[in-house]
Formats: C-alpha cells, sequence, structure tokens
C-alpha cells in the first residue's frame, strides 16, 4: 500500500502522514525540510535557487519511491513526486522565478523518472484557503516562511486545483481542511480514515 498526502504549504501534510503512519502501522516517509540544504537560501532568493530546490525535492522524492520498490512494505509519503514537476516547477517559471531551460531540464528529468516509478493507490489532497494556509504556516514559526509571498501560496493553490482535477493516475480522496482539526480532534480524524478506507477497500465505517 502506498498513500501518498498532497497539498499546498501549510496544508498539514505532515501532520496527517504521521497521524495515519500510527493508524495503519505503516513506515512514514516525510519531506526534506530541516536538512534540505536549500529551502532557506531559497525564501529569501527564489529566483537564484528555484532550480536547486527543485531539483533536490526531486531527487529525494525518486530515491524515496526506489526504496519503497525494493522493500515492498506499505508508506505513507509526505508529497508526491507529481508536485514538483506539475505544481511548484511550472508555478517558478510562469513567476519568473525559474528560466525556461531549467524548466524544462526538470520535465525531462521527472519524465525519465516516471518510467522507474509506480503511481501511488492513493492521493489524499488536502485543499485549503489561503488564508487558512497563513495561519498555519504562522503557527508553526519556521524562520524561513517568514518571507513566503501571498501571490506565491495564491498562485500554488490554483495549480493545484487545476492539477488534482485531471489526475489520472490512480484514485484521489479530497479533503478540505478548513474547518477540520484532524491533529486533535479524533472525530475529524476518523472521518479521513473511513475515507481511506472506503477508497482503497470499499469499505463503508460508521
Amino acid at each position: 500500500m502506498h498513500i501518498a498526502i498532497a497539498g499546498n504549504i501549510g496544508s498539514g501534510k505532515t501532520t496527517l502522514t504521521r497521524l495515519l503512519a500510527n493508524q495503519y502501522k505503516i513506515t512514514p516517509h516525510f519531506e526534506s525540510v530541516e536538512d534540505n540544504p536549500y529551502l532557506n537560501d531559497f525564501y529569501k532568493d527564489m529566483q537564484r535557487w528555484s532550480f536547486n530546490l527543485q531539483i533536490h525535492f526531486l531527487s529525494d522524492r525518486f530515491a524515496q519511491l526506489h526504496a519503497l520498490k525494493t522493500s515492498g512494505k506499505p508508506i505513507v509519503q509526505d508529497r508526491t513526486v507529481y508536485e514538483d514537476a506539475f505544481i511548484f516547477a511550472p508555478n517558478l517559471q510562469a513567476m519568473g522565478l525559474m528560466s525556461t531551460r531549467d524548466h524544462e531540464n526538470i520535465i525531462k528529468l521527472f519524465e525519465l523518472m516516471e518510467n522507474f516509478i509506480s503511481p501511488p493507490d492513493l492521493i489524499i489532497y488536502l485543499r485549503s484557503s489561503v488564508g487558512n494556509l497563513v495561519e498555519q504556516i504562522s503557527k508553526r514559526g519556521r524562520e524561513y516562511e517568514e518571507s513566503i509571498r501571498l501571490d506565491y501560496l495564491h498562485r500554488l493553490n490554483e495549480r493545484y486545483e487545476a492539477w488534482i482535477s485531471t489526475y489520472s493516475r490512480g484514485k484521489v480522496l479530497i479533503i478540505d481542511v478548513d474547518n477540520l482539526d484532524f491533529e486533535n480532534n479524533p472525530e475529524d480524524l476518523g472521518k479521513i480514515v473511513s475515507g481511506v478506507d472506503r477508497e482503497l477497500h470499499g469499505l463503508f465505517q460508521t
């Protein structure tokens, strides 16, 4: 079983990854944030470091998927490899923060990688308003995220909605998170778990 959680910055992916890993007793794979050598520089100068950052994320997620294929163990993954190629890289290119040449190189690399990976059994997309994203980003207090631009979050949200509406590689569960507190409210988490069970196993729980 391979569950992947997609969503904008601050939507709750890492928290839900941890909770579902505990729920299903499977291995969590988190996005490399604290040990990412480019993230702090990127938010200070997006144009200079956009290509480096996206290559790092793409290679890191490919390594996770290769490990999954090798081990055969079930996992829940914080963010998907598709988001690097279809959300973040094209958004940076459209905003003038990544050159067309660099963007084309990233897409070529992704297309090569895709020949060696399988899509997740289920993608959980955490849909959030920008207002909620800003609130959650502020709560977690990561210094490098203080300079995130609102227009950057807005544009990412638009691209997420366009991408998820056409995603056809596997099953999708969309969760509106603005009025949910799945970290502290067991009932909210239970609703998500029931949705996951329905999508993966056709189970209807009350």
